[in-house]
C-alpha cells in the first residue's frame, strides 16, 4: 500500500471534474488552508459521511528518553486529530475485507 500524495489527489480530482490541474490544486490547497485556519481558531470541522477534524488538549507529562533513560518534562499543548465517521470506517473495512478475505479471520468483525 503506497501513500497518496496531494499531487495524486489533484490529478484524480482534475480527471473526474474536468478542471485543469492548476485550478484543482488551488481548490485542494484552499480546502486544506480553511481546515488549518479553523483548527487554529479552536473550531471543529465536520464533514458528514467522512469525519471530523478537531483539536485535543494534551496534558503536561513526564517522559523518558529511551536512549539515555533521562526523564524530561513534556509541556501541555494541543494537537489536531481526525476521527473517521461510521460511514467512512465501514467503507474502508468493507473494501479491506473484500480485497483480503484471508487476513486475520474469515469474515469481518461485527460493527
Amino acid at each position: 500500500m503506497g501513500n497518496v500524495t496531494k499531487k495524486d489527489l489533484v490529478e484524480k480530482i482534475s480527471d473526474r471534474t474536468g478542471l485543469t490541474q492548476v485550478d484543482t490544486k488551488i481548490v485542494v490547497e484552499s480546502l486544506l488552508e480553511a481546515v488549518s485556519k479553523a483548527l487554529q481558531q479552536g473550531k471543529n470541522i465536520e464533514i458528514r459521511g467522512f469525519g471530523r477534524f478537531k483539536i485535543k488538549e494534551r496534558r503536561a507529562r513526564t517522559a523518558r528518553n529511551p536512549r539515555t533513560n533521562e526523564h524530561i518534562q513534556v509541556l501541555a499543548g494541543f494537537k489536531p486529530v481526525f476521527e473517521a465517521s461510521k460511514e467512512l470506517r465501514k467503507r474502508v473495512n468493507d473494501s479491506f475485507w473484500a480485497k483480503n478475505p484471508a487476513q486475520g479471520s474469515s469474515s469481518p468483525p461485527a460493527a
